[in-house]
Formats: C-alpha cells, sequence, structure tokens
C-alpha cells in the first residue's frame, strides 16, 4: 500500500499521552505501521558512560502508530491523505482542502 504520510511530514497526534501536540515525522517503518515524530512520544532511556559519551538519562523519540497521527493541511487543520493521478502522475492530497500535498 502506497505511504499516506512520509519523512518530513508536519502531523498532529490524535489519541494517547501526546495527544494534540504537533510535530515532524523523523522516520517511518512501513512494516511495523509506526512513526518516529519528533518531540513525540519520549521516553528515557538509560546510557552507560563510556569514553566517547557522558552516560546518564537521555530522552528518546519512541515510534507511534499511525493511526494515531494526522496530517496538517495547510490551514494547520488534521486532515486524512488520499491519491489521484493528476497529468499521468500519482499524487497524494489532503481531503479537507482538495490540495496536492508533493507536488
Amino acid at each position: 500500500m502506497a505511504a499516506k504520510l512520509k519523512k518530513g511530514d508536519k502531523v498532529i497526534v490524535l489519541a494517547g499521552k501526546d495527544k494534540g501536540k504537533q510535530g515532524t515525522i523523523l522516520s517511518v517503518d512501513p512494516k511495523a505501521g509506526k512513526a518516529v515524530v519528533e518531540g513525540i512520544n519520549i521516553a528515557i532511556r538509560h546510557t552507560r558512560q563510556s569514553q566517547t559519551s557522558q552516560g546518564g538519562r537521555l530522552p528518546k523519540a519512541m515510534p507511534i502508530d499511525l493511526s494515531n497521527l494526522a496530517f496538517l493541511d495547510k490551514n494547520g487543520k488534521p486532515t486524512r491523505v488520499g491519491f489521484r493521478v493528476e497529468d499521468g502522475k500519482k499524487v497524494r492530497y489532503a481531503k479537507t482542502t482538495g490540495d496536492v500535498i508533493d507536488a
């Protein structure tokens, strides 16, 4: 299935502890159906000190399910993403406004 959400998309969280927060997708795992969003679903990871890095408690963005994310259109409103063919090319578009996402 084609990717409705891609790396670099601005999204809003629909469910979970970070509901209502916005961020940019850093990476997507289509097989697991999850994405890592900047500043969302932060967990504390404890790391041991080494010669190269300072140890301690480091915050890390954990993956969040794609079903809990919605694309933000140009008006800043959550929208669903659809596909259509324009001059022989398949493009994503925002269903609220009808605007093409990636030109």
